[in-house]
């Protein structure tokens, strides 16, 4: 598949969910600590995603690296935007901006306001 179909097929998953988790396995059985870590704050807000494992497929496994021009996964998308990675959404988490961006993007979640 050539590089514009792997990005076409990126930019249908993440215009068409709110929030995407490009991840190393799947939300209930996550296949590595970053991909674990960024489930759980999800979770934690109550926030409903996709996970895509992209242990199943290494065109999107490196294709998210390439769209995204960032070199690691797991990658966050909110309502299309690149959100960051594991530190990245970690960091967001604790102050409180993550739980703000999905208010503002107007994601549902759990979060108290």
């Amino acid at each position: 598949m050539s590089e514009s179909a792997v990005f076409d097929r990126i930019r249908d998953e993440i215009s068409g969910t709110d929030v995407v988790l490009y991840m190393k396995g799947s939300p209930m059985f996550p296949q590595c600590g970053f991909s674990a870590a960024v489930a759980q704050v999800l979770a934690h807000l109550g926030v409903t995603y996709k996970g895509v494992n992209v242990l199943e497929d290494e065109e999107i496994r490196q294709g998210i690296k390439d769209f995204a021009n960032w070199p690691t996964i797991p990658q966050l998308y909110v309502k299309g935007e690149f959100v960051g990675g594991c530190d990245i959404v970690r960091e967001m988490a604790e102050s409180g901006e993550l739980a703000a961006l999905l208010r503002d993007k107007g994601v549902p979640t759990t979060a108290p306001a």
